[in-house]
């Protein structure tokens, strides 16, 4: 065996040169394995990882699974060394374990290289198209020139992908006849390699150099302590630098005086995504799921796959038959041989399934990408594998409340009613106030009540170290949760972030944070005097209050406060409204909508319970028995004030307008009457514009309303026929705003109501034709067709219950309007 220079490198250790996640190396290196029977097997990765190593062998674990280290004393600092069930590393430990074979890692220990990497400034991440190293993938990832792609070149291949599947995942196990059939491609690939470190040395990063000289003195302990028959399992770039000789001084002088962190290390589960190139994950591959399946299949693995690939596509609901299956075997064999590929690759697969599976469509194939080609696996480890307390709880916790993570999206629907999903909530919102972000609040699609959370999850092997990270704040996910909400209550500084912080505590169901955040929620409303900074903290506050309703939580402190905070609004909003610009006059009429609906939700979570000799119909009418109606009534007139007040924004007064209508404060009259005012020929354009854009505007949009009310269609009709070509320019934005959220079907019938013509004057639309009477909306004729209500009268009679009529209905108008 030689060193690919014509050197000749001594037949001990032997030197399996890897490229890590590839399952042609990963059945190369037990074939080798098995040829050679070592006394100890060498893997590269941290040696602190040599305690723990023997946990592979337990039942729990199940590959893909990484080792975790992270400094002790910011976990924030850590690094992952993946391993696929595919990888040469994996099969080498479980080769090794099984049959009682010492195993040890030689590469540079955690210790230096997390210290070594905060020591670094940060580099920007590589590019997806960049390849990978080879090397090992401690923290952070590198990128170097691409040998690979040198060697790939130089065998004519455009692809380094495509080049490795042909020559080495493509090839068989060299079980030839010979003894060194086993040897041959770890002897070709040493000498390839051999050539390029000549050509690149090092390639660009030198801390190569200090991890090398580390991995030839562990060989040479391995030496003293198992004797020469060794095999080491490495990245095929460090092959060559191990085969080198060099002397004890010299390897210890490169590592002297590194630095050095407390680091600790356990298994954590990974994931195929995670594997990918495109993750970010410095020694990925683009195909993890395919190379699974690869590594994994008994025999007949294009048939197998193609198979999968098919069952994915007919649960999608795609019309995929065995036929389909057949010609696309036959399709992605007849490309392997057009190109001269020894056998059907991942490219000739992929083609094969868009011709025959997808009709040519990328849609369909991109899923088969992201589901097989990737893939979403999600590995295990074992219970007894070494964990922050944090991590055991949170562990324990997923275990009792039957939420198990996974690698995939899914969408989890919680009924808080019920109290399995209730503690799900509260570990959902807990994790997220710690950082460790699994789940995300997502729209209902069902109930909007508050007892109905949705939530997205997914769980990214990052989070095992926001966990690591959050172990500073307790050993439970609750005394966690709870010391680090007090720490933000005691920090803030924003009346809106502790109003936040009080939410989230209700939500996490964290009783023993509320007082510390009660107390700073009054210090900081007490020294609070911007409106702006009230309004914006009170619909938060008003929030907590109502969860109350169905998470069993004393709120009353809550809404003492909260009511108090809504007082200052109140008193403080009108004034703040005057002379704004458009910038400023946007901004407070979003917070007059917050602060609305704020005092709404008040107004109903502090309602005395059905019986209560002080409930009403409506909270204003009940201003003595309870005080959050009389401040419903007295925000009303609050914004009857802003509505009708010169120097207001148009934007602000026309935005109240429609507020007050919504809620039955505002006749329809007087609606009309102050549209008149605003629309009036006295009033700039585009302050009347802006005014438009108030009224009908907004979330609650106006498109209906005007539908339904002819008279305010007239009324803007007519304002906006009355402005000159000139102004007409400066209101085309504002009304495109009003007007484009509009839903298709109503922008239509508006339109048919505006083509048609004005309804006349008992509408109150200026300009009307005297004794005109139009129909109430597009499609109707302008009277009562007594014959066809006679036809529809005995539906409308059953289906409202009625007694069907002894005799035909002289007039059946009057018959229809009684039983309505």
């Amino acid at each position: 065996m030689t060193d690919g220079t014509g050197g000749e490198v001594a037949a001990w250790p032997l030197l399996l040169g890897v490229r890590h996640h590839g399952p042609g190396s990963a059945r190369a290196v037990r074939a080798a394995l098995d040829a050679y029977e070592p006394g100890a097997v060498l893997i590269e990765g941290p040696p602190e990882a040599d305690g723990i190593v023997g946990l592979a062998a337990d039942a729990g674990m199940r590959p893909p699974v990484a080792l975790l280290a992270h400094a002790a004393d910011d976990p924030g600092r850590a690094g992952f060394w993946p391993l696929a069930g595919f990888s040469p590393e994996w099969a080498a430990i479980q080769w090794a374990l099984a049959r009682g074979v010492p195993v040890r890692f030689i590469d540079l220990p955690a210790a230096n290289s997390l210290a070594m990497a905060a020591s670094k400034p940060s580099e920007p991440e590589p590019e997806p198209e960049s390849e990978p190293d080879p090397g090992p993938d401690g923290p952070g990832g590198r990128v170097r020139p691409d040998p690979l792609a040198a060697l790939a070149e130089a065998a004519g291949y455009d692809d380094p992908e495509r080049w490795w599947e042909d020559v080495v995942e493509h090839r068989g196990t060299g079980s030839g006849p010979e003894p060194s059939a086993p040897l041959a491609p770890f002897t070709a690939v040493a000498e390839a390699m051999a050539a390029l470190r000549a050509e690149y040395g090092d390639g660009g990063h030198e801390d190569d150099a200090v991890r090398e000289a580390h991995m030839r003195l562990r060989l040479r302990q391995a030496r003293r302590e198992f004797g020469d028959q060794v095999a080491v399992v490495c990245g095929a770039w460090h092959v060559p630098a191990l085969a080198r000789r060099a002397t004890v001084t010299a390897d210890r002088a490169l590592l002297r005086g590194l630095p050095r962190v407390k680091a600790e290390m356990s298994w954590v589960p990974w994931t195929h995504r995670r594997l990918a190139r495109h993750s970010g994950y410095g020694a990925g591959i683009t195909s993890p799921g395919w190379y699974g399946h690869l590594f994994h299949a008994p025999d007949r693995p294009l048939e197998r796959w193609l198979t999968t690939v098919a069952r994915l596509l007919r649960d999608e609901d795609m019309a995929v038959s065995s036929a389909h299956v057949i010609e696309a075997v036959r399709l992605a064999e007849t490309l392997a041989a057009l190109r001269g590929r020894p056998l059907a690759g991942l490219a000739e697969t992929m083609d094969a399934v868009q011709a025959v599976m997808c009709d040519g469509s990328e849609v369909p194939l991109a899923l088969v990408r992201d589901r097989l080609v990737v893939g979403d696996a999600l590995g295990e480890v074992p219970e007894t594998a070494p964990a922050v307390p944090l991590q055991r709880d949170l562990t324990r916790t997923q275990r009792s409340l039957r939420l198990r993570p996974e690698a995939a999206d899914r969408e989890l629907e919680l009924d808080l009613r019920k109290e399995n999903d209730a503690a799900r909530s509260r570990l959902l919102h807990r994790l997220r106030l710690l950082g460790v972000d699994w789940g995300t609040p997502a729209a209902s699609r069902g109930s909007t009540g508050t007892f109905r959370e949705t939530w997205r999850l997914r769980w990214e092997p990052e989070l095992a170290v926001r966990v690591a990270e959050a172990g500073i704040w307790g050993t439970t996910v609750l005394s966690a949760a709870t010391a680090r909400a007090e720490s933000e209550a005691v920090g803030a500084t924003a009346l809106a972030e502790v109003t936040e912080l009080a939410e989230r505590c209700l939500l996490a169901g964290l009783a023993d944070a509320l007082p510390v955040v009660m107390r700073a929620l009054a210090d900081r409303a007490a020294l609070a005097t911007d409106v702006g900074h009230l309004a914006r903290a009170l619909p938060a506050l008003v929030r907590s209050v109502r969860y109350g309703d169905v998470r069993a939580t004393d709120t009353a402190a809550l809404t003492e406060v909260a009511a108090g905070l809504a007082e200052r609004v109140l008193v403080g909003f009108p004034p703040a409204c005057a002379g704004l610009g458009p910038d400023g006059a946007a901004e407070m009429c979003a917070h007059m909508e917050s602060v609305h609906r704020a005092i709404g939700l008040l107004a109903q979570a502090s309602r005395p319970p059905a019986g209560d000799p002080g409930t009403g119909p409506e909270p204003a009418a009940r201003c003595g028995a309870d005080r959050d109606g009389g401040l419903r009534g007295r925000w009303a007139g609050a914004l009857r004030g802003i509505a009708g007040r010169d120097g207001v924004p148009g934007l602000i007064r026309g935005r109240a307008a429609r507020l007050l209508l919504d809620d039955g404060r505002l006749a329809e009259d007087e609606a009309a009457r102050l549209m008149g005012l605003a629309l009036s020929p006295g009033t700039p354009p585009p302050e009347a514009a802006a005014w438009v854009e108030g009224f009908l505007g907004g979330e609650a949009g106006g498109g209906m309303l005007l539908v339904h009310d002819e008279r305010l269609l007239g009324l803007v009709d007519h304002w906006l026929t009355g402005v000159s070509a000139e102004a007409f320019t400066d209101v085309l934005p504002l009304l495109r705003r009003t007007f484009a959220p509009y839903d298709a079907g109503v922008r239509r019938t508006l339109g048919e109501l505006v083509r048609r013509g004005p309804a006349g004057p008992d509408h109150g639309v200026p300009g009307g034709a005297p004794g005109h009477s139009a129909p109430a909306a597009p499609g109707f004729g302008p009277g009562l067709d007594a014959r066809r209500a006679a036809a529809a009268e005995p539906v409308v009679r059953l289906l409202l219950g009625l007694a069907p009529a002894a005799a035909p209905a002289p007039d059946h108008h009057h018959a229809l309007e009684a039983a309505g």
